[in-house]
């Protein structure tokens, strides 16, 4: 019973080993080669907690979170330098009655701890993808992007399907000079298609209809605009108006190139690409970079006129 014992105990050892005390003393190790930086960002937690970081470490959290460990250095590099910008812009904004400059999910910048990164990685490919991040970071330390002087909104999502990059006045009502259409860059245009059912009570409910009809007729789903890329900017369902984005939200569609097909009480939406458009496509980054493309290059592609400043 007692080696029992012993075996049990030694087994939780390692394991703490593995997943705490040797991360720890690795990102220590890792930190120490980096100047001491004062910049730190306010975290809103999941727990509503608020945690304060280094500026650096928090990037190597949101890349690791953002955009697959897989890709390229050059895209890992070019996607630190937007995050690092998203985030400098943010604080730079933040109201100083608010406690917080940014939180962990998709409506600021995703960010995962080291915990979530060996939870998604595995405690192997933690070592290799960990590094792999913390190099694209460094490496860029205190870079970020600017326009006529000032911090850009860097903005990204995942694909731009098989369609240009958008305007960011054809999805929100600002109109600035460095979101414009560009080429998307991916090989691949339909690596992200996506089918989606509604049932005809489903689908009108969360549109927020009130009277719900027993079946679809062809006259029901009508675009009446679609944007520069064309994307659906505006449709009329029945008798109410809907832009592109927010029959997206409603659906919780990927994006808002899509397609139907209606057959009786039942459509199915053929949805291409994964995100809003606007900005950087980061299987787009990761493709030029694999032509070759560094990523002062894939920046200066998808914001456009944009500098790339040392933040201080």
């Amino acid at each position: 019973m007692n080696q029992r014992i012993i075996r049990i105990t030694a087994g939780i050892l390692a394991v703490i080993l593995l997943i705490i005390v040797i991360p720890f003393v690795i990102n220590t190790i890792l930190g120490s080669n980096n100047k001491k930086e004062d910049l730190q960002i306010r975290l809103h937690m999941g727990n509503n907690d608020i945690e304060t970081l280094p500026l650096e470490e928090y990037i190597v959290g949101v890349v690791a979170a953002e955009m697959p460990a897989v890709f390229e250095p050059e895209a890992l590099k070019a996607q630190a330098i937007a995050a690092r910008t998203y985030v400098l812009k943010r604080k730079n904004e933040t109201s100083s009655s608010k406690i917080f400059d940014v939180d962990t999910t998709e409506k600021t910048q995703v960010w995962i701890s080291t915990q979530e990164m060996i939870k998604k990685w595995g405690i192997i490919n933690y070592w290799k993808y960990h590094s792999k991040i913390s190099r694209a970071v460094d490496s860029t330390q205190g870079m970020a992007l600017t326009y006529n002087g000032q911090l850009i909104d860097a903005v990204y999502h995942s694909s731009s399907g098989r369609k240009d990059t958008e305007r960011s006045s054809e999805v929100w009502s600002s109109d600035v000079g460095y979101l414009i259409n560009v080429p998307s860059g991916e090989v691949n245009t339909l690596r992200f298609v996506k089918y989606v059912s509604f049932d005809v009570n489903t689908f009108f409910k969360l549109l927020e209809f009130q009277q719900i009809p027993k079946q679809f007729s062809s006259n029901d789903l009508v675009v009446l605009e679609r944007t520069k890329a064309g994307r659906v900017k505006t449709l009329a369902i029945k008798n109410r108006i809907y832009t592109g984005t927010d029959f997206r939200t409603k659906l919780q569609l990927p994006a808002t190139d899509f397609e139907w097909k209606i057959s009786g009480d039942k459509i199915e939406l053929m949805v291409y690409g994964n995100g809003h458009g606007v900005g950087m496509s980061q299987y787009g980054a990761n493709d030029l970079a694999k032509a070759g493309k560094g990523y002062k290059e894939i920046l200066a592609h998808y914001y456009q006129g944009i500098k790339i400043n040392k933040i201080t």
